[in-house]
């Protein structure tokens, strides 16, 4: 089962109000935008390990990576 923690956001008076009149719920749209903000942060995150990673992988030649394969599934 989840755990759920609150996070709380101050907003103006008058913007809440006219978020009552649009029918807009704060939690779905704070739940979402802050999914999408940590996504966009991880995959960022895994771009630059993926850039420091680049310049060792460019030294491997695709022979030698299935080379390497071949001789470990020979040895299970």
């Amino acid at each position: 089962m989840a755990r759920y923690v609150t996070v709380s956001a101050k907003v103006p008076s008058e913007l809440r109000e006219r978020m009552r009149e649009l029918g807009i719920r704060a939690s779905q749209l704070l739940r979402r935008a802050i999914e999408e903000e940590v996504r966009r942060r991880e995959i960022d995150r895994i771009k630059a390990s993926i850039q420091e990673l680049k310049p060792a992988l460019e030294r491997v030649t695709v022979e030698e990576a299935v080379r390497s394969i071949r001789q470990d599934r020979e040895r299970r």
